[in-house]
């Protein structure tokens, strides 16, 4: 099987810590022969920390020079729509970190695009591949839930503002706790019901914490600079009458450091992601089964081999490109109702 080459754009904590890991054990179907950052001193010594020979500020000369089969993105939000084009353009597959791009015509246009070249577009919501969330599909797809009709998304912290990067910066990130977290529950909610379209959003955000200050968890914040919300919640309706109630903060004052999420609800039974747990009948009772022996897997790594079967024409759960302009049209409609 011929090694596809691969590139990184972004040479930030997400492509050492996440990405290139992954792309070292899979080595035997991809090869990564160039990161590109706006700071070449910093691509060039991520490129060196992880033995990648080449490395770039310009991302012409990534493609003049490696022709990558593949490119990955991991930069800010705001970059994701115009690298993913001009990486669609040279004819590469794209793997684009979350969220897909900073509105909803940007996103619809990277999935026209992609549909158009013939390439795979998809994004890194890599909570797809954990254990429970495998588990829960299994669990739906033998039956075991009937038909779902609602579905709780969570993740919120109690104080976790990022005290460093863009993600108090509106321009660059687009938006704050629903943009960072809401859409990976979002979209494991939104998988799980088939990827629907709402035809009702009501949304709020809410950035009181953010703007006022105080202990924070995760380094100190600026909230003179806070430009985002700190906390949001949404409903959405489904033609189907299946409701998703979803809710994301940096900052909420509540007991636990931090919660991620999910309930689902059918006419049979019902679970709760992490830790999974099923609540059934069972011989004429009230059940609740625990699975305590689920495998820890690596999750980007499998999220990262997902792509690549996609790439390759095989089966894969990655997230589309069409799923992420659904996604991101939601998120929009989201903000745009909390604003009335």
């Amino acid at each position: 099987m011929t090694r596809l080459k691969a590139a990184i754009i972004g040479g930030g904590n997400i492509a050492d810590k996440n990405h290139i890991p992954a792309l070292k054990h899979l080595s035997d179907q991809v090869d990564l022969v160039a990161i590109c950052s706006r700071d070449l001193s910093k691509a060039r010594a991520l490129a060196d920390l992880h033995d990648v020979p080449h490395a770039f500020d310009q991302t012409a000369e990534l493609y003049r020079q490696c022709a990558p089969d593949v490119v990955i993105i991991c930069t800010p939000n705001y970059l994701h729509y115009l690298q993913t084009i001009e990486a669609l353009e040279q004819g590469c597959h794209v793997f684009c970190e979350k969220p897909p791009a900073l509105n909803a015509q940007n996103a619809r246009e990277m999935a026209d695009l992609a549909h158009h070249k013939g390439r795979v577009l998809a994004y890194n919501f890599q909570l797809r591949q954990a254990s429970e969330y495998a588990l829960l599909m299994r669990c739906k797809a033998d039956g075991l839930l009937g038909d779902i009709y609602h579905i709780k998304a969570s993740f919120v912290r109690r104080r976790g503002i990022p005290g460093w990067g863009y993600f108090t910066n509106k321009a660059m990130q687009g938006g704050g706790a629903l943009m960072d977290l809401g859409v990976h529950v979002l979209d494991l909610a939104l998988h799980t019901l088939g990827y629907p379209s709402p035809d009702q959003v009501l949304g709020n955000t809410y950035d009181f914490i953010g703007k006022a200050g105080g202990k924070g968890l995760l380094g100190q914040w600026n909230p003179d600079a806070f430009e985002v919300e700190d906390g949001a919640t949404a409903y959405l309706t489904f033609p189907n009458k299946a409701s998703i109630m979803l809710s994301a903060s940096f900052a909420l004052n509540m007991e636990a450091e931090k919660e991620r999420n999910l309930e689902v609800f059918g006419s049979r039974g019902g679970a709760k992601l992490f830790p999974f747990s099923l609540h059934t009948e069972l011989a004429g009772e009230l059940a609740d089964i625990h699975f305590p022996f689920l495998e820890d897997i690596d999750i980007q790594l499998k999220n990262t081999s997902a792509f690549l079967d996609a790439c390759a024409g095989k089966p894969s759960n990655v997230c589309t490109a069409e799923q992420g302009a659904i996604l991101q049209e939601i998120v929009e409609r989201i903000y745009q109702s909390a604003e009335r």
